[in-house]
């Protein structure tokens, strides 16, 4: 496929992690790049707990989200306490990096939110007593 300029068209594809090649410092103490921090394979294993607890945030994010995204929220803010900056994650970004997480024992970096609307996202907290106050009027009932 070529497009109007004549430049040929390739198309882009996920690559498996698997399917990248080798690290060529795999196992050599001297690797140049372990002044750069922790290697992927640093983090240690989930244990049980933190599983179940990172279930239960997925499963409480698809109630959060199906409460308040037809009320116009478009995800979460999260105070950073790295950079102490404020961190806005889609719905499903975040969806994403939990599943990731689950997944792999850790998340990847991503792409943050383009000039995101501040009052357009709301804490855990917030998603959290939200839901409180609706199960408390349905129970109501």
């Amino acid at each position: 496929m070529w497009t109007a300029r004549g430049v040929r068209r390739v198309p882009c594809g996920v690559v498996p992690h698997d399917a990248l090649p080798p690290d060529p410092f795999a196992g050599d103490p001297e690797d140049p790049a372990r002044v750069l921090g922790e290697s992927d394979h640093d983090h240690p294993p989930m244990d049980d707990d933190e599983r179940a607890e990172l279930v239960s945030d997925l499963s409480d994010l698809a109630v959060y989200q199906a409460l308040l995204e037809h009320r116009g929220v478009r995800g979460i803010v999260v105070d950073c306490g790295e950079c102490q900056e404020p961190h806005y994650h889609d719905w499903a970004l975040l969806r994403a990096s939990l599943e990731q997480l689950l997944a792999d024992g850790r998340m990847r970096p991503h792409e943050p939110a383009f000039d995101p609307d501040p009052g357009a996202y709301v804490s855990w907290e917030y998603c959290r007593g939200y839901a409180d106050g609706v199960t408390a009027t349905e129970s109501a009932r």
